[in-house]
């Protein structure tokens, strides 16, 4: 019994290390988002003297697509952001107007909160818009971890010069991002936690952006419900859906 468990557990072993960083980051992304998505979602902005918090639906599939819908509060009801592969769109009701987002106004905060607008556009791209090298591994509070760099490929238009993914071993939980400029100084870093139940698998359900410049401050962004792989059109993903859904 001995020998068995220890050829079972040499085996276990050679297929973890066996994993590229391609394959890691691939799995992590897949456990995380589904073909696609439905979902609530709450986002509490967190400054030294105030607190505000945005209830929000979303929808999302594959890399190319997604729908944010701000249910609350009452002032920001019905604003809605568009994802359509590299494009973004807002649509404000209070003034009856979309606006396509230029290239310029990537970085620019979204809602007030430490996520940008890029954040949205790119939520996926590091599937498939860098290369990958496995750094490691480490230990973040139980999990056993893999450290994964991404380096944006040379094709490709993204702000981040590089990223740092701490992903479980047993069960690609993604845990941290480390997101770095092109001079390779720190700008902000994910922390994803409170792993529970949601829909039909167990995934980190609480994000926690925190810029580098300023730590006394912080976005935090809680799963209330989620399903994957559900039927969604590409249709579904329109600038009239995204006036019209709620």
């Amino acid at each position: 019994m001995k020998i068995a468990s220890l050829i079972i557990g040499l085996f276990i072993g050679h297929i973890l290390s066996a994993q590229t960083a391609a394959d890691i980051i691939k799995k992590a992304d897949e456990k995380m988002q589904g073909k696609s998505n439905r979902g609530t979602m709450k986002m509490t902005i967190v400054r030294p003297k105030w607190t505000r918090e945005i209830t929000m639906k979303t929808w999302g599939k594959g890399t190319e697509y997604s729908l944010v819908l701000i249910t609350a509060p009452a002032r920001d009801e019905g604003t809605g952001t568009l994802k359509r592969n590299k494009e973004l769109w807002n649509w404000q009701p209070s003034i009856d107007r979309i606006i396509k987002l230029p290239p310029s106004m990537m970085m620019q905060s979204w809602m007030g909160s430490d996520f940008t607008n890029d954040d949205l556009v790119n939520q996926s791209s590091m599937v498939t818009d860098y290369d990958y090298e496995l750094l490691g591994d480490t230990l973040i509070e139980e999990y056993d971890t893999w450290k994964v760099a991404l380096y944006p490929k040379e094709e490709t238009a993204v702000v981040w010069g590089k990223i740092e993914a701490y992903i479980s071993k047993q069960e690609y939980y993604q845990l941290i991002f480390k997101y770095y400029d092109e001079d390779e100084y720190l700008t902000n870093t994910m922390i994803m936690s409170n792993i529970r139940q949601l829909g039909d698998r167990i995934i980190p359900t609480r994000l926690e952006m925190i810029p580098a410049e300023n730590p006394d401050q912080k976005t935090v962004i809680t799963y209330v419900d989620f399903e994957f792989d559900i039927e969604l059109e590409d249709s579904f993903f329109s600038i009239q859906n995204l006036k019209s859904v709620r």
